[in-house]
């Protein structure tokens, strides 16, 4: 197994492992904890291999508003056919920021990629905030943030292309409001790490619109700078895994007239404590 940084910030490739052995688990894990995305290259799973893969970081997150594979209602489908315009995920944005207990990671593998685009690109909130001024630190310690899937996912998103499409539903589920620090420590590092996100944030608690607004989008530009970022060009079979307590990432859909499809494993997190 080799392991090669995509960046100096974040992220890894992987070659020459196999995610059907155990005995790579740990080497996996590890630098799934050292770099916080890591994509496996050369993986053909099956949808059993997927989950047994999953299980091994811990307990399956079943998504309340993605359509599921029919044979296997664990896997969440991530699927843009040939004629739809929109992508799910085109906003920056970490996975499942809206539960109590946001999730651990998510598990993409790689099913039918077109034949240029599709990339998701990846920002870490690790390295991020190492980068702040202390001034700017000491500003955001004590600090809890509003989160929520009601605007995402509820029936204000009934006109999104990805609800009208169907791959997107239950909208009577999204009822998740909940508080967590703006600034965590991870729970597998231990490193601080900021964990608010243009999609899923809806404002800082305890400060007036325009006072959160002006910090938020302080957070936001800060973030986005490159030198924090990977890209991941997907091939057929890559299986990407990505911390969602210390990264953002975005789909790139600039792929129109081709399908592309994936499916989405998400394991179970914990609570998050303020650093």
């Amino acid at each position: 197994m080799q392991v090669q940084k995509l960046t100096g910030l974040v992220g890894a490739e992987i070659t020459g492992a196999d995610l059907r052995d155990p005995a790579q688990f740990p080497a996996l894990r590890q630098a799934f904890t050292d770099h916080s995305v890591i994509v496996i290259r050369g993986q053909h799973l099956t949808p059993e291999d997927h989950l047994t893969f999953a299980r091994r970081f811990g307990p399956i997150n079943v998504n309340r508003f993605f359509k599921p594979l029919n044979s296997h209602p664990e896997i969440a489908l991530v699927v843009k056919e040939a004629d739809q315009k929109g992508a799910i995920g085109e906003e920056w944005h970490t996975d499942h920021a809206y539960d109590a207990e946001p999730a651990l990671g998510s598990i993409l593998h790689a099913i039918d990629i077109p034949p240029y685009g599709g990339d998701t690109i990846f920002a870490s909130t690790t390295a991020a905030y190492d980068a702040l001024s202390e001034r700017f630190r000491q500003m955001l310690d004590g600090l809890h943030a509003w989160h929520s899937s009601r605007h995402v996912f509820g029936a204000a998103a009934a006109d999104s292309d990805s609800a009208k499409t169907g791959r997107i539903g239950n909208a009577a589920a999204a009822t998740q409001d909940v508080l967590h620090p703006v600034v965590i420590r991870h729970p597998l590092s231990g490193r601080r790490s900021l964990f608010v996100n243009p999609q899923f944030t809806t404002r800082i608690d305890g400060l007036t619109a325009v006072e959160s607004r002006a910090i938020l989008g302080a957070i936001y530009e800060h973030c986005q700078k490159p030198e924090f970022q990977a890209r991941v060009r997907w091939q057929p079979g890559d299986v990407t895994i990505w911390d969602n307590r210390a990264t953002w990432h975005k789909a790139i859909n600039d792929y129109r007239g081709h399908r592309r499809e994936m499916h989405r494993v998400t394991v179970e997190g914990c609570r998050l404590e303020a650093a």
